[in-house]
C-alpha cells in the first residue's frame, strides 16, 4: 500500500507533458487523470493486485484528429 502524507494525502508529484497530450487525455478520463496515471504507475512497478488501466477504444482511422 502506498505511504500517504499526516493530512491522508498522496504527495503532489508535477510531471512534465505537452499540453495538447494532456488536453487529450483529460477528454479521455476526465477528472480522473490522477488516478490513472497512479494505476499505470502501480502495474508498471509490479505492485501486488495491480492491474493495467484500460485504454478506450481508438478512433477510426478516417476520423479528423482530435484538436
Amino acid at each position: 500500500m502506498p505511504k500517504q502524507s499526516p493530512e491522508n494525502h498522496t504527495p503532489h508529484r508535477p510531471i512534465r507533458v505537452e499540453d495538447d497530450l494532456w488536453e487529450a487525455f483529460g477528454r479521455q478520463v476526465g477528472r480522473r487523470r490522477s488516478q490513472v496515471v497512479r494505476d499505470f504507475i502501480a502495474w508498471h512497478t509490479h505492485q501486488p493486485d495491480a492491474a493495467m488501466p484500460k485504454r478506450p477504444p481508438a478512433p477510426p482511422k478516417d476520423a479528423p484528429p482530435a484538436s
